[in-house]
């Protein structure tokens, strides 16, 4: 079924923010998938109160259908700025879809330690997985239509806003 409204990616935020606060302990960091994720991330850190850095990861080289779609001309190199190993993660991206960017995110980690436990935050969750993979914070399961794609932006004050791609809608 189409979307008639988007809802407010702000609002979705700060309930985000609030499934995931009674579960922060003293050192779980957040990581956040290049490029939403990381948005999502770095604002998380900031309303959470989260004092270490945000990591970084982009799976550009750790997908499965790397060789299919080659590399995006907007890859960015990962920067996880703390100790992985032994740690509590959260893992967060924009949108959750067929699981292969959290598989890949996850294999990615790996490479910098093995964590404690790595928990998955996003704002929407599409339901359509190829993959076993389901988030422990989420804020919209969402149902799209057929050649639609939900795309969160940024405004330039930092601000988050939802937009739909795809196919024109009638």
């Amino acid at each position: 079924m189409p979307i008639d409204t988007l809802p407010d990616a702000e609002a979705q935020l700060a309930t985000l923010a609030d499934r995931i606060r009674p579960h922060l302990t003293p050192d779980t960091a957040l990581v956040g998938i290049h490029s939403g994720g990381a948005w999502i991330a770095e604002r998380l850190r900031s309303l959470l109160g989260v004092s270490e850095a945000t990591g970084t990861v982009d799976v550009s080289f750790y997908r499965d259908d790397f060789a299919a779609k080659g590399l995006h001309p907007q890859v960015k190199p990962s920067a996880i700025p703390f100790e992985v190993e032994g740690r509590p993660l959260i893992l967060v991206d924009d949108v959750l879809y067929t699981g292969r960017t959290t598989r890949a995110a996850i294999n990615e980690l790996f490479d910098y330690g093995r964590p404690a436990r790595i928990d998955l935050a996003v704002l929407a969750d599409r339901g359509e997985r190829e993959l076993p993979i389901a988030p422990q914070f989420c804020v919209w399961d969402v149902q799209l239509g057929d050649g639609e794609e939900l795309i969160l932006g940024r405004q330039e004050d930092g601000r988050l806003y939802w937009k739909l791609g795809g196919q024109e809608r009638a």
